[in-house]
């Protein structure tokens, strides 16, 4: 059945377009943070274009009847992200001979920018797709993390008690950028990894995540942040010509906050790490 995606189109021959999902899926899964953090709702399809927000605002009567009251459904729009990649025709003829070392880069890279596009969207915001971030959106109530990598346990443990005064339940998920995962797991207090100490104040994950500026405590209880997705990541086709075939990676999406006060951000402090 021919769609949108025009794959039939291609020059790539089941083995070829096996490898390239394979690729693409195996980046998403290692980079997308904010899935395992967060509702998801979907796929709805590409045919979804948008999230009923349940509210309305009154708005001006029909010309020529002003007793009749009216008012405009609010709705919050999908947006489509897409990203084009090129893949060699000679690696694709390597593929249908056998080769287990395809020249897949360009499908990685590709993955790896819409990976991060998402996450950054949930976690910071995304302004012209009406996407506000959860870090924004509780900056006022944001931790600093202090200057020493040894006082970001107890950061954690205070983010962890304004989530309980709100009467935020758990489980609770601790989510770091990338910097801060990476020097977290290579630093120790007297010999214990930091890391560890973090991990023993929630009952949920770590979560590495690139497309984080910070850190974030979260709850998992469910039902206060919401990924709606229509077209889950899928790849189409562009055009070809005798060296090369482009593609392209898509999703549609959009993300709301139903209780903001369920997560907490971790932000930077001042000084010098030791």
């Amino acid at each position: 059945m021919k769609n949108h995606l025009f794959r039939d189109r291609a020059p790539i021959t089941e083995a070829g377009w096996e490898e390239i999902e394979k690729e693409a899926k195996r980046t998403l899964r290692a980079l997308l943070a904010a899935r395992r953090v967060v509702d998801f709702k979907g796929p709805l399809g590409w045919g979804a274009s948008d999230v009923e927000l349940g509210r309305s605002d009154p708005i001006a009567s029909p010309p020529n009847a002003k007793s009749v009251q009216a008012r405009l459904r609010r709705i919050q729009p999908l947006v489509e992200l897409r990203i084009p990649f090129e893949v060699a025709r000679a690696e694709l003829d390597a593929i249908d001979r056998g080769a287990r070392d395809p020249d897949l880069d360009s499908v990685t890279a590709a993955a790896r920018e819409i990976a991060l596009a998402e996450d950054r969207a949930i976690f910071q915001g995304y302004a012209a797709a009406r996407i506000t971030g959860i870090c924004p959106a509780q900056a006022s109530a944001a931790v600093p993390l202090g200057a020493s990598h040894a006082d970001y346990p107890g950061a954690v443990s205070a983010a962890l008690m304004k989530l309980r005064d709100e009467g935020i339940e758990g489980p609770f998920a601790v989510v770091l950028s990338e910097q801060l995962y990476k020097d977290l797991a290579s630093r120790t207090d007297e010999g214990y990894p930091i890391i560890s100490h973090v991990q023993r104040l929630v009952d949920g994950d770590i979560v590495w995540a690139p497309g984080l500026d910070g850190g974030l405590v979260i709850s998992l209880r469910g039902g206060d942040f919401e990924l709606t997705v229509g077209q889950d990541f899928s790849i189409g086709y562009l055009d070809h010509n005798a060296e090369r075939v482009r593609l392209y990676l898509e999703e549609s999406f959009t993300f709301l906050i139903l209780s903001q006060q369920a997560a907490i951000p971790l932000t930077s402090g001042g000084g010098k790490k030791r």
